[in-house]
C-alpha cells in the first residue's frame, strides 16, 4: 500500500504536462502534484517532431521530447500509469532506482515483467531510498530510449541541506541523438545483415541540436544566468551509442554528485559522461556581466574502429544584464567563445577524470565498501562474431559483420545472451525457470588468454539465457576485464538493483596477484553505471541485498543488441524483510 505522499511531475520550461484540476486546484500549470489518489498518467504515444530540417513521427511520453522530468525527495513513495498509446510493444526502466524488495517495477523487458502491449498501461511502485541527486527514466525495450526518456531528479528530504552552498538554480540538461531515420528500422537492418548499424545524424541537449547543425540555429538550449550565481547542471547522457565530453568555454564545472551519490567535490574543465550515467555540477557565472556568449559543447569519445557521429552539439551560456534594453540590444553581436575539448579517442582524459571521483565518506554519508568478499568473479567483455547465417554466402546480404566473412556479437563471458520469451523474473518466482534460462552463467572466462593483445584465432561466441545465483547477503568482487578481439572499447556497464563501489581500475590484463593491494576500500566513487576503460579493466564490489533477478548489460545499445547483457538472480533471505514480494496483479502478461 502506498502512503499518500507528494512528490512533482514537471514539466520541462518549455512543456507543459496535462493537469487534473479536481487534483491539482490552485497548483501553477507546469507542475503536477502526485498523491496516492491522484496518480501520474504517462502516456506514451506518437508524436511529429521538426529537427534538422526534416519532420518524423516518435514515440514520446505527454508529446513531449525529452519526456517530463519526475521530482522526487529520497524516501518518496512513487506510482507513475504508464498508458501505452504508441504502436510498440513498451516498458520504463526507473534507470539507478535500487528497486529495493520492488523488482517487478524495475522494467527491462522479458527480465522483471513482460512488456506493456499497445492499448494496455501498468502501473509501476517504488520508494526511492538512499539516493538523492539526478537519475532517469527510459524504454527498455529495442532501441526506444531514444526518444522515450526524461529526467529524475530527487532532493534530500525536506530541511536536510546539500553538503554544498545551494544553487541560485538547478536545471537538468539531458543529451541524446537524433536519427533521421526509424532507430527501430536501423537495429532492425543490422540484425539481419550482421553489420554495424546506421548512426545517430546528431547530437541533442535537451533535445535540441544547437547551431552547428544545419537550419539549427532556432533549436537550441540556451542557459540565461546571472552574474556571480552558482547553478547545478544535472547532466544525464541518454544517447544510444556514445560517451561524451563536455564543457562550457571559459567556465569551469565543480562535479559534487554521480548516479544520485554525493562525492567529494572537484573541479574540472572538461568532463566525460557516459551512456545511463548522470552527474550534478555547479557552474559559477562570472561576478560581472561578461559583454559575451559561451558555447556548451558535447561531442563524442570513442576508440571504435567503426562509423559513429563524429559531429557536435552545442547550447549556450548567456549572462543576463542589469539593463535589459541593452541585453536585447547586443545580445546577438556579443562574441561567442568555444571550449578545447580532447580529442575523440583521448583515453588518457577519461582515465584522468574518472581517477578524481571519490564518494564523500563523511560520518552523514558513509562510504560502506564491503572489506572482505564471499565471491570473485572475473568476466570478460567485448565484441566477437557469430558465424554467418545458415546457408547465407560469405560476402551476402546476412553476412555483413567483420571482414564480411561474419555477423557482430558481442558477449560476457564469451556467453551472448539471448532474452526470452517470458520474464526471467516471472519465472524465477513461480518456479518455473526450465527451457527459460540456465542457472549456470560462467564465474571466469571459459578460455584465458591474452585479453589485450594479439586476438585468438576464433572469434566466435557462444548463445545462451543464463543467470548466475547469488545467496542473500554475498559480498561480490566483480572485475570487468575488456577484451581486443575486434580491437579495445570502452564499454560502459549499468547494474540494476544495486549501487556498487568502484575500487580499482587498471589498463592491460588484470593481475589478481598485483592489482588488489592497490583498491581503494576508503572512499571509492559509488555508482550504478561504470565504464570498462578501453583496453583496461575495473574492479566493483557490492552486497546481493535486493531480492530478484537483475539485469547488467553494456549501456551502448548496440552492444546490448548483439548480447553484451547477463543476469544476477539474488535468493531470498530467512527474514521476512529479504524475500521478494509476490508478483502485481496487473502485472503484464507476454
Amino acid at each position: 500500500e502506498i502512503p499518500a505522499q507528494t512528490f512533482t511531475f514537471v514539466a520541462s520550461r518549455h512543456a507543459r504536462v496535462p493537469i487534473d484540476r479536481a487534483c491539482n486546484a490552485g497548483l501553477t500549470s507546469d507542475v503536477l502534484t502526485i498523491t496516492a489518489a491522484c496518480m501520474a498518467r504517462t502516456q506514451v504515444q506518437m508524436t511529429s517532431v521538426t529537427r534538422l530540417c526534416g519532420t518524423k513521427s516518435i514515440a514520446t511520453v505527454n508529446g513531449q521530447f525529452p519526456g517530463p522530468t519526475l521530482h522526487a525527495r529520497e524516501g518518496d513513495h512513487v506510482e507513475v500509469n504508464v498508458v501505452n498509446n504508441s504502436p510498440y510493444n513498451m516498458s520504463i526502466h526507473w534507470h539507478g532506482v535500487r528497486q529495493l524488495l520492488s523488482g517487478w517495477y524495475d522494467g527491462p523487458s522479458y527480465v522483471t515483467q513482460c512488456p506493456i502491449q499497445p492499448g494496455q498501461s501498468y502501473v509501476y511502485r517504488f520508494q526511492i531510498v538512499g539516493q538523492r541527486g539526478t537519475l532517469w527514466w527510459h524504454a527498455h525495450i529495442s532501441w526506444l530510449r531514444a526518444t522515450v526518456h526524461g529526467p529524475i531528479v530527487i532532493l534530500p528530504p525536506a530541511g536536510v541541506p546539500y553538503p554544498f552552498p545551494a544553487p541560485e538554480r538547478e536545471v537538468p540538461l539531458m543529451f541524446g541523438e537524433w536519427w533521421r531515420n526509424d532507430t527501430e528500422a536501423v537495429i532492425a537492418q543490422a540484425l539481419q545483415t550482421g553489420g554495424g548499424p546506421n548512426v545517430s545524424d546528431a547530437y541533442t541537449m535537451n533535445g535540441l541540436p544547437g547551431p552547428l547543425y544545419a537550419c539549427s540555429a532556432k533549436d537550441t538550449f540556451r542557459l540565461k544566468v546571472k552574474p556571480g550565481k552558482t547553478y547545478m547542471l544535472r547532466l544525464i547522457n541518454a544517447a544510444l551509442n556514445d560517451e561524451l565530453f563536455f564543457a562550457v568555454a571559459n567556465h569551469t564545472l565543480t562535479v559534487v554528485d554521480v548516479d544520485a551519490l554525493y562525492v567529494k567535490p572537484f573541479a574540472v574543465e572538461t568532463l566525460i559522461i557516459a551512456p545511463g550515467q548522470t552527474s550534478n555540477v555547479l557552474l559559477t557565472a562570472k561576478p560581472a556581466y561578461p559583454g559575451a556568449r559561451y558555447y556548451m559543447l558535447a561531442r563524442p569519445y570513442t576508440n571504435t574502429q567503426g562509423t559513429f557521429d563524429n559531429t557536435t552539439v552545442a547550447g549556450i551560456l548567456e549572462y543576463e544584464h542589469d539593463d535589459p534594453a541593452t541585453a536585447a540590444g547586443n545580445g546577438k553581436s556579443l562574441p561567442i567563445y568555444r571550449p578545447t575539448l580532447p580529442q575523440i579517442n583521448d583515453t588518457s582524459a577519461v582515465s584522468n577524470y574518472t581517477a578524481k571521483l571519490r564518494s564523500l565518506a563523511s560520518a552523514a554519508y558513509p562510504a560502506s565498501v564491503p572489506q572482505a568478499v564471499d565471491r570473485e568473479f572475473l568476466f570478460t567483455v567485448g565484441l566477437g562474431t557469430h558465424p554467418c547465417a545458415p546457408g547465407s554466402p560469405v560476402n551476402g546480404s546476412t553476412c555483413q559483420g567483420p571482414n564480411g566473412t561474419s555477423r557482430f556479437a558481442a558477449s560476457i563471458n564469451n556467453v551472448s545472451f539471448v532474452l526470452p520469451t517470458t520474464a526471467l523474473l516471472q519465472s524465477h518466482y513461480t518456479g518455473m525457470s526450465k527451457g527459460v534460462y540456465a542457472s549456470n552463467f560462467p564465474f571466469a572466462p571459459p578460455r584465458p588468454f591474452n585479453y589485450t593483445g594479439t586476438p585468438p584465432n576464433n572469434t566466435n561466441v557462444m548463445t545462451g539465457t543464463k543467470a548466475l545465483v547469488l545467496p542473500f547477503g554475498t559480498a561480490v568482487e566483480l572485475v570487468m576485464q575488456d577484451t581486443s578481439i575486434l580491437g579495445a572499447e570502452s564499454h560502459p556497464l549499468h547494474l540494476h538493483g544495486f549501487n556498487f563501489f568502484v575500487v580499482g581500475q587498471g589498463f592491460g590484463n588484470y593481475d589478481p596477484a598485483k592489482d588488489p593491494a592497490k583498491f581503494n576500500l576508503v572512499d571509492p566513487v559509488e555508482r550504478n553505471t561504470v565504464g570498462v576503460p578501453a583496453g583496461g579493466w575495473v574492479a566493483i564490489r557490492f552486497r546481493a541485498d535486493n531480492p530478484g533477478v537483475w539485469f547488467m548489460h553494456c549501456h551502448l545499445e548496440v552492444h546490448m543488441s548483439w548480447g553484451l547483457k547477463m543476469a544476477w538472480l539474488v535468493q531470498d533471505g530467512s527474514l521476512p524483510n529479504q524475500k521478494l514480494p509476490p508478483p502485481p496483479a496487473d502485472l503484464p502478461k507476454c
